[in-house]
C-alpha cells in the first residue's frame, strides 16, 4: 500500500463557481453569500457555491408552483423525450462532469466516470417510467356506474442530497419527479455542488421549463426547516444520515407531507467457508473501497465462519496492502481520500475506540500525513461489539472483520443493530442463501456478487435505515397520488 498520496496529476479544468439554478436562471444568492469549496486531496479552497438564503427559497418556491402547472400539462411522451434529452447531454459532458467531481468529492476519476454513466442510465429508466403511468377501471356493482382510478403527481417536491455521490443521488430525484410530472426544489450538497448543478444543466438544456426544477445551496437545517413547512411543498425526499432523516420525517408529519426517506446503514457481510476466500477477499476490497468505503451501501460488518477466518483476513489484508492511494485525478489511484476534514476526524475517533476496546489493527489504522483528506485503507479484527464503530455506520476505508461459528449467529449479529438498509452472503450453498435471504432483516440482500443500485431495481431500507424505494418501477410511485373517481350516467 502506498503510505502517501501518489504524485500529483497533470493539471486539469478549472474548477467554477457554482450558482443556484432558480426559474430557468443561473444566480448568485440574493445576499451574495458563498460557501467555500476545498479540494479533498490538497485541502485547498478550489471554489465557492452560493449561500440561498430565505429570499432565494421564496423565488423557488414560486417558481415551482408556475413550473409545475407547465409541466404536468405536458404529456408523458413529451416528459420522456426531454429527460432522454437530457441523459445524452449528460453523456456528452461526461469527462468534464467527472473532472468536477474528482476535484470536489476526490473519488477516482474512472469511478466518476461511472456514476455520471449510472445517472444518465437512471433518467433513460426514469423516462421510460413516465410512459407506465397506468391507472385501472374497477368493476361496479350497477350497469351505469363507472369507476377509475388515475395517478396525478403529488405536487412540488423538496428534495435534500448529500456529497458522497452527487449526481446519483440526486438523479434518483429529479428524475422521478420529472418523469411523474412534478416540479422539484433540490438542495444539493455544500461540499460537492458544481457535478451535481452540471446533471441540473443538462435537464435544463433539454428543455425542462423555468420553475420546475430548481436548485438551491445553503445551510441544511435552515433549508429544510423553511421549505418542509411551506404549503406548496407536497412531498419530502432526503438521502442521508438517520439522524437527520428521524428530524425531517418529524417535521415532514408535523405538516402532513409525504417522505421517502434513504437513510444509513452498516451493511453486515456472510462470508462462508464452502465459497472461494481468496477471489471472495479480491470482489470485497475493491467493492470496499470503492468511494473510500463513504458509501450508504459499503459492507462493513464482515462476518466470516470461523474455519476460514485466518485464510479471508490474510487474504483481504494482502488485497488491501496492494491499493495505490492518492489524487483521484491520477489513473493510478485506487483510494482517494475521504471527502471533508470533519469525516477524517471521525473516522480517526471511531478507530482509537475500537482498539482501546480491544480490536486488533492488521493494516493501516492511522490517516496518512498529507494537506488532504487521506486515511489508510485499513482492516480491523475481532471488534467487541460494544465499539463504537459496530453500532455507527463507520463511513470510511475500513473492514471489520468478527468470526462466527453457526450460520443462526451469524444472522443474529446481522439483525442486531435498527438498521437495514443492504446485505451481503456469500456461499455456495443454495440452502444457506434461502436462510439468508428469508432471515436477514435488510432493504436490500445481494448474495454472491455486488447487485445493488441498478436504475432498474429498487433501492431503499427498513427499520431506521429509512422507508420508500428508489430505483425499479417501485419509484415513481413516491411522486404520484391516487385518485378514485367513480360516476353513475343518469
Amino acid at each position: 500500500m502506498s503510505t502517501s498520496p501518489v504524485l500529483e496529476s497533470p493539471p486539469t479544468t478549472q474548477y467554477q463557481d457554482t450558482q443556484l439554478y432558480i426559474d430557468g436562471r443561473w444566480l448568485s444568492s440574493a445576499s451574495g453569500e458563498t460557501i467555500p469549496v476545498h479540494n479533498p486531496y490538497s485541502g485547498e479552497i478550489i471554489g465557492t457555491v452560493a449561500h440561498a438564503r430565505t429570499a432565494d427559497l421564496d423565488s423557488a418556491v414560486a417558481a415551482s408552483v408556475r413550473g409545475f402547472a407547465v409541466w404536468r400539462g405536458k404529456s408523458a411522451f413529451e416528459r420522456a423525450n426531454t429527460m432522454r434529452k437530457a441523459a445524452a447531454l449528460l453523456r456528452e459532458r461526461s469527462e468534464l462532469i467527472a473532472t468536477l467531481m474528482t476535484l470536489e468529492q476526490g473519488k477516482g476519476l474512472a469511478e466518476s466516470l461511472g456514476e455520471v454513466e449510472r445517472g444518465a442510465e437512471a433518467i433513460d429508466w426514469m423516462a421510460g417510467e413516465a410512459q407506465r403511468i397506468y391507472g385501472r377501471t374497477i368493476p361496479a356493482r350497477a350497469g351505469n356506474v363507472t369507476q377509475i382510478i388515475v395517478k396525478d403527481p403529488i405536487g412540488i417536491v423538496a428534495a435534500f442530497t448529500p456529497w458522497n455521490f452527487p449526481i446519483n443521488q440526486l438523479v434518483r430525484k429529479v428524475a422521478g419527479a420529472l418523469a411523474a410530472g412534478c416540479a422539484i426544489i433540490a438542495k444539493g450538497p455544500e461540499e460537492t455542488p458544481a457535478s451535481c448543478a452540471e446533471l441540473i444543466r443538462a435537464f435544463a438544456d433539454a428543455g425542462v421549463p423555468a420553475g420546475a426544477m430548481n436548485l438551491v445551496y445553503g445551510t441544511p437545517s435552515e433549508i429544510s426547516e423553511y421549505l418542509i413547512p411551506r404549503p406548496e411543498i407536497t412531498k419530502i425526499s432526503f438521502t442521508g444520515s438517520t439522524v437527520v432523516g428521524k428530524h425531517l420525517a418529524s417535521l415532514a408529519g408535523q405538516h402532513m407531507k409525504v417522505a421517502t426517506m434513504e437513510l444509513g446503514g452498516h451493511a453486515p457481510v456472510l462470508i462462508f467457508a464452502d465459497t472461494d476466500i481468496k477471489a471472495t477477499a479480491r470482489a470485497l476490497v475493491g467493492n470496499k473501497f470503492r468511494c473510500a468505503g463513504q458509501s450508504c451501501i459499503s459492507p462493513t460488518r464482515f462476518l466470516i465462519e470461523r474455519s476460514a477466518f485466518a485464510e479471508f483476513v490474510d487474504a483481504t489484508v494482502k488485497a488491501a496492502s496492494e491499493l495505490t492511494v492518492g489524487d483521484g485525478m491520477n489513473p493510478a489511484t485506487q483510494v482517494g481520500p475521504v471527502a471533508t476534514a470533519r469525516r477524517l476526524s471521525a473516522i480517526e475517533a471511531m478507530v482509537a475506540d475500537a482498539v482501546a476496546d480491544g480490536a486488533t489493527v492488521r493494516l493501516g489504522g492511522k490517516r496518512i500525513e498529507s494537506a488532504g483528506y487521506f486515511y489508510q485503507p485499513t482492516v480491523l479484527t475481532d471488534v467487541p461489539v460494544k465499539a463504537k464503530i459496530m453500532n455507527e455506520e463507520p463511513f470510511g476505508p475500513i473492514i471489520l472483520c468478527n468470526p462466527f461459528d453457526t450460520l443462526e449467529e451469524a444472522i443474529t449479529e446481522s439483525n442486531r443493530l435498527p438498521y437495514g438498509l443492504a446485505a451481503f452472503a456469500f456461499t455456495a450453498s443454495s440452502t444457506t442463501a434461502n436462510k439468508i435471504a428469508a432471515n436477514v432483516r435488510s432493504g436490500m440482500v445481494s448474495i454472491n456478487h455486488f447487485g445493488l443500485g441498478m436504475p432498474e431495481t429498487p433501492f431503499g431500507g427498513v427499520g431506521e435505515s429509512g422507508y420508500g424505494f428508489e430505483g425499479g418501477s417501485e419509484a415513481i410511485e413516491a411522486y404520484l397520488q391516487t385518485r378514485f373517481i367513480t360516476k353513475a350516467d343518469l
